[in-house]
């Protein structure tokens, strides 16, 4: 997996981290090749020696379903499997672990991550109105200035209507999102399989009283204040200011 330039993403994600009062957002967006080359062929070899590439495995029903019929939960069908279960091949698992594990590192390793902390979204209406709700329940009347402009960028990289979506839901005991202060978060995969491609966007909200996710603020800080020192070194016309010596 490779990161790719993007900068729109870069910028877009620098707006994504934002503190709110109680709490603070740290958004990301990155895109990342799925072609595979030296470590990563290495790694699928051992990946793959638990299951063949293209066996199926169970991801869990998206929090979708959950959200718009809970009552069909947990009902099984007469083989036992549950009817609202959508399935994988470990190759594309593998990418979806393989993302996880290049936008995190070297703070957390997804590496015993399973398909059923996965699931496939049915709907990109539905990922689109669940993502616009809860960071403009964060953010407030600002988002409405983000929210276009992050769809229309999303879907120039990675041609949304063309993509599998994907999320990442961890249970309790194996969320590395849960630490204390942790409010909520989200974890969507846009997999253009024409274009080996993942579009990752990653968000979650976490208490101010945590002390988590200050660093980010203040880098974005330092940026801004490097950019108004460098428009301080010049004049009015462009023009570097003589230096006193």
């Amino acid at each position: 997996m490779k990161l790719l330039e993007n900068s729109s993403f870069e910028a877009l994600s620098s707006r994504l981290c934002v503190e709110t009062g109680e709490s603070r957002i740290l958004g990301r967006i990155e895109s990342y090749s799925c072609k595979m080359a030296g470590d990563d062929k290495h790694m699928f070899k051992q990946f793959c020696q638990e299951g063949e590439p293209h066996v199926l495995e169970a991801l869990s029903p998206p929090q979708s379903t959950s959200a718009t019929s809970p009552s069909q939960l947990g009902k099984s069908s007469e083989d036992g499997e549950n009817p609202l279960s959508d399935k994988v091949c470990r190759k594309t698992l593998f990418y979806l672990i393989t993302t996880l594990n290049e936008s995190f590192r070297p703070d957390y390793d997804f590496s015993a991550a399973r398909a059923h902390e996965f699931s496939r979204e049915p709907s990109l209406n539905w990922v689109v109105n669940a993502v616009n709700s809860s960071l403009f329940s964060s953010v407030g009347e600002e988002f409405n200035s983000v929210g276009p402009e992050l769809w229309n960028a999303i879907d120039q990289e990675i041609n949304l209507q063309s993509c599998d979506i994907y999320s990442y839901n961890p249970d309790l005991d194996s969320d590395p999102f849960g630490e204390e202060g942790s409010l909520w978060s989200f974890n969507y995969f846009f997999y253009n399989k024409k274009l080996k491609r993942i579009v990752f966007f990653t968000c979650r909200s976490v208490s101010v009283l945590s002390g988590y996710g200050r660093g980010c603020l203040d880098n974005e800080l330092d940026m801004e204040l490097e950019d108004e020192e460098e428009m301080d070194g010049f004049t009015e016309e462009g023009c570097p200011r003589a230096l006193c010596v």
